[in-house]
């Protein structure tokens, strides 16, 4: 990811002004699918394919990864890598392994692993529950209460039913919505200048409302 840690650099995001510019902060995610566009993504390029709406999905699990704080007694934080997990049938293919290849996030390797419980899923930083566990999704939820897990899909009305980051399409633009409840239940802190730039931030005091 050279080529986005270089546009990064030129504005977008940066570790020096990213934290302390908003507007920054809010062109690059207004702009991450153009900027995925020039991310060296070697079997895009490869294929001369366009990146699709899950090559975007995994730039925003990366940047997610970057601007949320887990607590430091957290299964999770105790783990020598940074691990972005997916439960249920993946969507993404080879696009996890090629996006984090050899990147990393808080001086930890970023690795991507497949689970088939929620349980599997205690020492991941972020899980990502793919629509085909939407019939499951309360139990799902349930096994996950108060888990330092930030919790991620696309299936619809899933920040409404506990799930912390849900994407949504704006026209043809991935972007996402936040349940600011479900992420201090268990113990994440989200940066403001994330939550500035979310086109929802719920406050539900439970799962449904």
């Amino acid at each position: 990811m050279s080529d986005l840690h270089a546009t990064e650099s030129d504005g977008c995001i940066s570790k020096g002004h990213g934290m302390r510019n908003a507007h920054a902060l809010r062109s690059w995610l207004r702009a991450v699918a153009i900027a995925w566009a020039l991310v060296a993504v070697p079997f895009l390029r490869a294929q001369g394919s366009k990146p699709t709406d899950y090559d975007v999905k995994a730039v925003y699990l990366y940047n997610f990864g970057r601007f949320v704080e887990w607590p430091p007694n957290s299964a999770a934080a105790k783990t020598d890598a940074f691990t972005i997990c997916v439960l249920g049938e993946d969507p993404f293919g080879p696009t996890l392994y090629t996006t984090f290849a050899r990147e990393t996030i808080g001086g930890k390797a970023v690795v991507t692993k497949r689970v088939a419980s929620p349980k599997e899923a205690v020492n991941c930083q972020i899980l990502f529950i793919s629509s085909s566990e939407d019939k499951q999704l309360n139990k799902i939820m349930e096994s996950l209460d108060k888990a330092a897990v930030l919790t991620v899909s696309d299936m619809p009305q899933f920040s409404q039913h506990g799930g912390m980051i849900q994407f949504i399409l704006e026209g043809n633009r991935v972007r996402f919505e936040v349940n600011l409840t479900a992420t201090q239940n268990a113990g994440l802190t989200l940066s403001s200048e994330l939550l500035k730039v979310a086109t929802n931030v719920r406050r539900n005091p439970s799962p449904g409302d």
